[in-house]
């Protein structure tokens, strides 16, 4: 299955309460469930930068991985943006094909 990572941004207020914010967090991860159950999660991280949280998780398509973003952005997200994953060594593999 393809390997996505979900970079999300909340908004300034979405992260003053953490009891809020666990609740929001469960809310959002029940719906994704439904909607998407094949989604297969890896791990979930709160970063340091321009987004609050990395996720990252197996789909089935790249379209399980958009409604995985249409979500994350209808249950509040500020942003979020999927982007799709490669192991670095099936890379060198791709790579090792192309060369000349």
């Amino acid at each position: 299955m393809p390997r996505f990572v979900l970079m999300t941004r909340l908004a300034p207020e979405a992260v003053h309460d953490a009891e809020v914010r666990r609740a929001m967090g469960r809310a959002w991860l029940k719906k994704v469930k439904t909607v998407c159950p094949e989604v297969e999660w890896i791990a979930h991280y709160a970063i340091l930068g321009p987004y609050d949280f990395m996720d990252i998780y197996d789909a089935p398509s790249v379209e399980t991985a958009h409604k995985v973003s249409l979500i994350t952005r209808a249950e509040g997200a500020v942003s979020a943006e999927s982007w799709q994953a490669m192991p670095y060594d099936k890379f060198i593999e791709l790579l090792e094909e192309v060369e000349p």
